[in-house]
């Protein structure tokens, strides 16, 4: 990982305040839009906090279960050292899911209204943490110009890739907030298509694979499809919207600023890494 300065014995690195500016983002964003939908700002930051806590727990035992359970059972304390390495984003959304399900029915709040308010705040946050990852991609057949040298070789940047499709992502769910035919239909949209970003990452990158191409990452998004598919079929027949003519979000204006933010974070990325 990139150390960008240390204070004391504690050392600052770049993928852990890439993290922490995600959450504030989203954080910041979730809490104006759950404001505008007249949602308590307390319960809010309250579900998000409790749900990001959810979410490093899920991350790190998906890691270990799933992919090197074998190591970390000889290792049990190598579990805690999570400034090594090793978290599943498919763990934490479960974990942050899970945890935020139990906040939410603790305020009395409508479950899939709140996961619709949450939905484009995660995706943001997930794509500006994206930039500081060191988790590479395969080496390039082809010299690109894109590519990132990683001790002499030519890899694909496979967290240029990531963000990219997150933050497009996050403009789509942005732009259909306000014209859900269905209670729960922005987190739907959410979950299929970040596994689906998931899945097209996953074929630039090293992880298990269990069945030729496809990878234990693989079949987690396939489940998170299939998870995303079911939930649509459900909540379109228990939670139908009445459609009700709003201000519409400048589609322009979305697209403008997502398309900077995406080169923004390229500039950030690659001058750190140049």
């Amino acid at each position: 990982m990139i150390k960008l300065f240390s204070i004391w014995h504690f050392s600052i690195y770049l993928f852990g305040l890439t993290i922490v500016i995600g959450m504030l983002a989203g954080i910041f964003l979730a809490a104006k839009e759950g404001k505008r939908l007249g949602l308590s700002e307390d319960a809010i930051f309250d579900i998000i906090l409790y749900s990001i806590i959810g979410g490093i727990v899920g991350a790190r035992l998906v890691y270990v279960l799933v992919y090197d359970p074998s190591y970390y059972f000889a290792n049990p304390l190598e579990i805690l050292h999570i400034n090594a390495g090793g978290l599943s984003i498919h763990g934490g959304i479960l974990g942050g899911v899970l945890i935020g399900v139990w906040r939410v029915k603790k305020y009395k709040l409508n479950l899939w209204q709140v996961a619709d308010v949450l939905a484009p705040a995660l995706i943001l946050g997930q794509a500006i943490g994206r930039i500081g990852c060191d988790v590479f991609g395969i080496p390039m057949v082809r010299p690109y110009f894109w590519g990132v040298l990683v001790n002499g070789i030519l890899v694909h940047p496979a967290q240029v890739y990531e963000f990219i499709l997150d933050y497009f992502l996050f403009a789509w769910l942005w732009l259909r907030r306000n014209s859900a035919s269905y209670r729960g239909q922005i987190f739907v949209h959410y979950l299929i298509g970040f596994s689906i970003i998931r899945g097209i990452v996953e074929l630039f990158r090293f992880n298990p694979q269990v069945f030729g191409f496809l990878s234990v990452s693989h079949l987690l998004s396939m489940a998170g499809i299939l998870i995303g598919l079911i939930l649509r079929n459900y909540l379109k027949k228990r939670y139908p919207l009445e459609f009700v003519k709003e201000r519409s979000t400048p589609v322009v204006m979305t697209l403008l600023i997502t398309i900077l933010l995406a080169a923004a974070s390229i500039g950030i990325y690659y001058f750190i890494r140049s």
